[in-house]
């Protein structure tokens, strides 16, 4: 399979090893084990070409020092690798606090997202990050959201997101807003439009698209009022599904500026910790219900068919994936052929 573009780079996020790992679920994956995986993956010649971090224990400490900075820019390199996007984490459990919580709560996310922004810069500044974003949510439940005038928790939202945006300025670093059904005040697509519009820096912050979570949107999973297909919806009938794709990137693509390349089928799936979101499943899963290279056009291209070319790098996420899946080699290749047929369908030189 031959690779017909040099843009987007492609790369494979190292955060499946952590997330919805952990006591209450399989133990995590080693960093190095991630990155390992990463740099074995081959496609006719043609490899990944950089990783996504997540910024917690036991992958790289917020807190990480100058020489563990370097210590994972070495490691990443060593393979031939560059860093893209970073996630801040900013949930109260890992230091931050909620969005739309406490002055307190609000204080300790811009912190976290301050911290980000350092570590993200300091990549910068050792060579191995050309581009990229910081990853961030609300912190908040959609329960919790709800509860309460939902208007005004938004427009708190919005406030804490423009205070990380004055930080994120300062360290030359945009913002990426996740797009997932488990956070409140984001998780459905309208609510994320408005989020993003009463942010008002789209200048610092924007919107980044998974695949697999962006299709419960179009279903209303939380947020039944903003569906655009009905839960009884018959597969398929491929023509309603693209029209309803289309009405949900041409609101959300403006604000696209980081992007999941990612396999759903239809249903929502939590483990460890992770609260329930958008599965991601392996690309020929025979359930999964995108036609991933066709299907990523809608966010890589415009309304009339012209490239955005609005980011550097796409990612694939394959959070929650077991850790026996993630052992295999034919599961990375998998992977990596279904982001090199993205680039080759959407792609540039």
């Amino acid at each position: 399979m031959s690779s017909t573009h040099q843009f987007p780079k492609l790369h494979n996020a190292a955060w499946p090893g952590v997330v919805g790992k952990g006591p209450d679920s399989e133990p995590p994956i080693p960093l190095e084990t991630m990155i390992e995986y990463t740099a074995n993956a081959k496609v006719d010649g043609v490899g990944f070409d950089g990783v996504d971090l997540f910024l917690f224990d036991p992958h790289i400490s917020i807190d990480a020092t100058d020489d563990d900075i370097k210590k994972v820019a070495d490691m990443v390199g060593n393979k031939g690798l560059v860093i893209g996007s970073v996630v801040a984490p900013v949930w109260g459990p890992t230091g931050g606090g909620s969005a739309m919580g406490s002055e307190a709560d609000r204080k300790q996310f811009v912190t976290q997202v301050e911290k980000a922004c350092k570590i993200a810069k300091k990549f910068k500044d050792l060579g191995i990050r050309h581009y990229g974003v910081v990853r961030i949510d609300s912190s908040a439940s959609p329960h919790d959201w709800a509860e309460g005038d939902s208007l005004a928790n938004t427009k708190l939202i919005a406030q804490t997101f423009r205070e990380a945006c004055d930080v994120a300025d300062g360290y030359g670093e945009r913002l990426a807003a996740e797009g997932e059904i488990c956070w409140g005040g984001m998780h459905g697509w309208k609510k994320m439009v408005q989020l993003l519009e009463l942010t008002d820096r789209p200048s610092i912050i924007g919107f980044q698209a998974d695949m697999a979570h962006t299709l419960l949107y179009l279903l209303g999973y939380n947020a039944p009022e903003d569906a655009l297909l009905p839960q009884d919806y018959d597969w398929k009938d491929r023509a309603k599904f693209e029209a309803a794709l289309k009405t949900l990137t041409n609101a959300l693509r403006p604000w696209t500026i980081d992007f999941h390349v990612a396999q759903n089928d239809a249903t929502v799936f939590g483990s460890g910790s992770h609260d329930k979101t958008g599965r991601h499943c392996l690309p020929n899963d025979p359930n999964g219900k995108l036609n991933i290279a066709h299907d990523a056009g809608y966010w890589l291209r415009d309304s009339h068919g012209g490239l955005t070319m609005a980011f550097r790098h796409i990612c694939w996420d394959g959070c929650m994936f077991p850790n026996a899946t993630m052992s295999k080699p034919e599961t990375w290749n998998s992977i990596l052929k279904a982001m090199i047929s993205v680039r080759n369908e959407h792609g540039w030189s």
